[in-house]
C-alpha cells in the first residue's frame, strides 16, 4: 500500500517521497487512519517501527489548515522521556513539514530556559517537550494550552520508568479536556493502562506484533566471556573484524569513561555518551557519530531511545540491561528502515539472569559464538527460557509447604491449643 492510500495531503506526500519512503510500516498503516479520523489511540510499538511518522504525519495534516498561531500557545504537544528523543522527533517533524507552514520547537532541560521562552513568544504549532522542562515553562507562564488540539505521550513506558508519573499528571491537569490523545508505548503494562485511564478516552488500542527484536534482518548473538576480559574482547572484535562503527551500551557513567580509556590504550579511539556530559557536548557527539567522525560511542542506557542513525552497522551490549525491554530498544538502533544490522552481547556468568529474562522476552535463545582466546574461566550456564532464580524457587517451595501444613491443620508452631496446654481447662 502506498502512502497516498492513507489520504495524506500532497504537501506531506511530497516530503515523504523526497525522504525515500515508499510504503507505510504496519504501525503507520494502522495508526494514521485512526488519528486522521480524530480517534484517541493507544498503540504498542517498538522503537524502529516508524511510530514517530505514525502520529506526526496525521497531526501535520490536521494542523495544516491555515489557522494563525497565538502568542505563547501551542496546538499540539508531544511529551518524550529524554532530550535526545525530543530532538529526534523535532527533526522528523521538520522533515515531514517541509512543504507546510507548520512550526515546531523542542524544549528540554540541561540548557538555559531563556532561548526556549523567547521561541515560544510568537506561539508554536507543535511543541516537543520533556515533562520537567515543560512544567518549568508553564509555571513561568511562558506556554499556555487553551488552544491545544492534540496530546501525544511518546515512549510512555519509558517516562514512567524514569519517574515522570507525577509530572505527567501535573501536565494533564493543565490541558483542555476536549483534545485528541495518542499514547505510544513499547509495552502495554498495567502501569500504562492506569495512565491511559487518566489521559485517554474511548481509545482504540492497536499493536504491532512484529517487533525490532525478532526482526530477521538483525543478527543477534552473544559471546561468553569473563567480566574482567570484556574490554580485551571488545578490542579484539573491533580490530580483527575491522569494524567501522559501533554503538556500545554500558551500565554506568564511570564504566563508560573507564572503557574509553581502556580502548585508547589499545589504539582505538572512542567517546563516552551519558547524562554527566552537557547537552551541547552530547548533541555534538551524536552529530559526529552520525557523520562517522566518531567510530565508537560508549553510551549508557539514556541513549537507547534517543539515537536515530541510518545505516548503523552494529550495536554491542557490553553490559546487558536490567530490563529485557531495554535490550529490544538498544538493538533497535541498528537494522532500521529495512537495512541489515548486527547485535552482539558480551555475556559473563554474572549476566545469566538478565540473559534468561531477555531470551524469555524474545521467546528464543540467542546464538552463542565461542572465541577460544576468551573462553571464560567461569562457565556461562546453558540458557533456560522462563528461568526462575533459586531464591524465587525456594520462596515458592516454602509457600507450598505452608499451604500443605494449613490443609493438615497447621504447623507445630500454629496448631490449635489443646486443653492440656491450659490449666484452666481442666
Amino acid at each position: 500500500m502506498p502512502f497516498s492510500h492513507l489520504k495524506l495531503n500532497d504537501n506531506l506526500l511530497k516530503a515523504i517521497d523526497e525522504l525515500g519512503y515508499q510504503t507505510p510500516t504496519p504501525i503507520q498503516e494502522k495508526a494514521i487512519p485512526l488519528v486522521l479520523s480524530g480517534q484517541d489511540v493507544i498503540a504498542a510499538a517498538q522503537t524502529g517501527t516508524g511510530k514517530t511518522a505514525a502520529f506526526v504525519l496525521p497531526i501535520l495534516q490536521r494542523l495544516d489548515n491555515g489557522h494563525a498561531k497565538r502568542a505563547k500557545h501551542v496546538r499540539a504537544l508531544i511529551l518524550t522521556p529524554t532530550r535526545e528523543l525530543a530532538e529526534q522527533v523535532h527533526s522528523n517533524i521538520e522533515q515531514y513539514a517541509k512543504y507546510t507552514d507548520i512550526s515546531s520547537l523542542a524544549v528540554y532541560g540541561g540548557i538555559a530556559t531563556e532561548p526556549q521562552k523567547q521561541a515560544l513568544i510568537e506561539g508554536v504549532d507543535i511543541l516537543v517537550a520533556t515533562p520537567g522542562r515543560l512544567l518549568d515553562l508553564a509555571y513561568q507562564r511562558s506556554v499556555h494550552f487553551s488552544a491545544l488540539d492534540v496530546l501525544v505521550l511518546d515512549e510512555a513506558d519509558r517516562m514512567l520508568d524514569m519517574g515522570f508519573s507525577e509530572d505527567i499528571n501535573k501536565v494533564l491537569d493543565r490541558l483542555p479536556t476536549l483534545r485528541q490523545t495518542l499514547l505510544f508505548s513499547a509495552t502495554l503494562s498495567s502501569n500504562i493502562h492506569a495512565l491511559a485511564e487518566l489521559a485517554v478516552h474511548n481509545a482504540v488500542e492497536i499493536s504491532v506484533t512484529q517487533d525490532t527484536a525478532s526482526a530477521p534482518k538483525i543478527k543477534q548473538y552473544l559471546i561468553p566471556v569473563d567480566k574482567d576480559m570484556k574490554s580485551a574482547l571488545l578490542s579484539h572484535l573491533i580490530t580483527e573484524n575491522q569494524w567501522r562503527q559501533a554503538l556500545i551500551f554500558i551500565q554506568t557513567k564511570h564504566g563508560a569513561a573507564k572503557l574509553v580509556t581502556q580502548l585508547e590504550k589499545r589504539g582505538i579511539a572512542a567517546e563516552s555518551f551519558h547524562s554527566g556530559r552537557s547537552q551541547a557536548m552530547r548533541t555534538e557527539l551524536l552529530e559526529k557519530f552520525k557523520k562517522g567522525e566518531v567510530a565508537f560511542l560508549i553510551a549508557t542506557g539514556i541513549a537507547a531511545r534517543g539515537i536515530d542513525i541510518d545505516n548503523l552497522d552494529r550495536v554491542v551490549n557490553y553490559d546487558l540491561p536490567d530490563e529485557p525491554e531495554d535490550y529490544i530498544h538498544r538493538i533497535g538502533r541498528t537494522g532500521r528502515a529495512g537495512a541489515t544490522g548486527e547485535a552482539v552481547s558480551l555475556v559473563s556468568k554474572d549476566d545469566f539472569r538478565r540473559l534468561c529474562d531477555i531470551e524469555t522476552k524474545l521467546n528464543c535463545l540467542l546464538d552463542r559464538e565461542i572465541i577460544e582466546a576468551f573462553t571464560p574461566r567461569k562457565e556461562l550456564p546453558v540458557s533456560i527460557l522462563n528461568y526462575v532464580p533459586k531464591r524465587a524457587n525456594k520462596m515458592r517451595a516454602d509457600s507450598r509447604r505452608k499451604n500443605k501444613q494449613a490443609e493438615r491443620g497447621g504447623s507445630s508452631s500454629q496448631r490449635k491449643p489443646r486443653s492440656s496446654d491450659n490449666p484452666w481447662g481442666k
